[in-house]
């Protein structure tokens, strides 16, 4: 059953994508996110639903009449040019065969990225884009954060199968960069109903992340919980919010979350935070041994009996940023880094370009949000291993969309407003329902 839903809704959306190359955007970057694909089990599984969704957007690109512009915005620059480096590590690499796998997986990922920032046009697309992203991932929050209130603690927790965020530490860090979108949410929602819903999904993906199991996401949450609370508008109602739940939230999980918690403080008695650090060194010695690191997927059993400081323990890079070092050298962390340092100063842009302007105030609080979650990724991030995953990217495009349609290329926005409430939608159907019978009744009344 759930396999013929998920085609239904595929073949239903292409005609939409032909009218609107930006629905194949939203469509992908749902797919690409959410991997609903993963929940089935029949023909829909292994169905490339990405795939098809490109295709089908990218000839909707080159027929359509509307302008296609992208903003050379200084992310825009970065990336292209760290996006160049990766290829020619992948030409230079150690491993050919394996860095070309991981090459044509990030290929994909940058040439949607660019045709999102591509064709989105209008405030509602950036609105629209926005709320696809943070329920794509929302999803997956609603659902851990009832695994773990049920389980009473996260301990196997798992993403969907065969993804970027198949564990519990990758899905963890997903759900640490994904709720401060979920929280702007809330602010643009009519309904009190659907508000108090909205919060309860980031209610419980932030508690799913938490309760994963995972340091680097509870290091994560507190950096991004305290500038959270830097970024709102209503410091003492969020500064109170935080300081009630963050103690039931630690008092509720179970003593062996807190035991594997304290191990932050004791690393050197931890088999697999010392395992780590092995592969840090690992990722130092490759990128002094080459200029433009050992390449994509050059953590591997081979390359660590050449460089590891103990050959035979073998981990994961466990960091974004060795993991970037390690593949790509110095050169590529630096590019790296400075992506999320032209990021910040956008988002910096645009909430001073919105500074006193009413009508503009959802736009500030995604930039602020947006920034948020780069801090909970980067935080997080430097234990765990997601430099490619293409959510970072799509909070960066957030911003770099925004940019566009407020500041570099504004335009009057001729489709509908988007409303988060689907139940003040009807509201205001029902008011004008009422207002047109009272009409009649009146007329009725007074005859002419």
């Amino acid at each position: 059953m759930r396999d013929l839903i998920l085609f239904a809704a595929f073949l239903a959306i292409i005609p939409f994508i032909f009218k609107r190359p930006v629905v194949g955007t939203l469509a992908y970057a749902l797919v690409s996110l959410m991997n609903p694909h993963r929940l089935t089990y029949g023909a829909a599984t292994f169905f490339p639903f990405a795939m098809y969704l490109c295709i089908a957007t990218l000839l909707a690109l080159l027929i359509s009449r509307e302008k296609k512009k992208l903003p050379m915005s200084p992310p825009v620059i970065v990336l292209m040019l760290f996006f160049a480096w990766y290829t020619i590590g992948a030409v230079l690499a150690q491993d050919p065969t394996a860095a070309w796998f991981d090459w044509d997986r990030f290929s994909k990922i940058v040439l949607m990225i660019f045709v999102t920032m591509l064709t989105v046009r209008t405030v509602s697309d950036v609105k629209l884009l926005a709320l696809t992203v943070a329920l794509s991932l929302g999803f997956w929050g609603v659902k851990s954060g009832i695994f773990v209130l049920l389980s009473g603690g996260g301990q196997g927790l798992k993403g969907p199968s065969s993804s970027f965020i198949g564990d519990n530490n990758t899905l963890a860090l997903a759900l640490v960069t994904i709720t401060p979108l979920i929280a702007y949410l809330i602010t643009q929602v009519d309904s009190k109903w659907l508000k108090r819903g909205v919060m309860g999904i980031a209610g419980l993906t932030a508690l799913a992340a938490i309760g994963s199991y995972s340091r680097g996401a509870l290091l994560g949450a507190c950096a991004m919980g305290f500038f959270l609370w830097l970024k709102s508008s209503q410091k003492f109602k969020t500064g109170l919010a935080i300081a009630v739940l963050v103690p039931i939230v630690l008092l509720s999980m179970p003593p062996e979350w807190t035991g594997r918690m304290q191990t932050i403080e004791t690393y050197e008695e931890d088999e697999s935070a010392t395992g780590r650090i092995n592969s840090w060194m690992f990722a130092l010695n490759v990128a002094n041994a080459f200029p433009q690191g050992g390449g994509p997927n050059v953590f591997s059993p081979h390359m660590f009996m050449l460089y590891a400081p103990n050959p035979e323990r073998y981990y994961d890079a466990h960091s974004i940023y060795f993991q970037v070092l390690g593949e790509l050298g110095y050169f590529g962390l630096a590019l790296f880094l400075t992506l999320f340092a032209v990021s910040w100063r956008l988002g910096s842009k645009i909430v001073r370009f919105c500074r006193g302007k009413e009508e503009l105030e959802w736009a500030s609080m995604l930039a602020r949000m947006c920034q948020v979650s780069m801090i909970g990724y980067m935080t997080a991030g430097a234990f765990l291993t997601l430099a490619y995953y293409d959510l970072i990217y799509y909070v960066i495009t957030i911003l770099v969309v925004l940019d566009k349609v407020l500041i570099r290329y504004p335009q009057p926005d001729n489709t509908p407003p988007m409303r988060i409430g689907l139940v003040e939608r009807y509201r205001e159907r029902a008011r004008a329902k009422a207002a047109a019978t009272a009409q009649r009744k009146a007329r009725s009344a007074f005859p002419r």
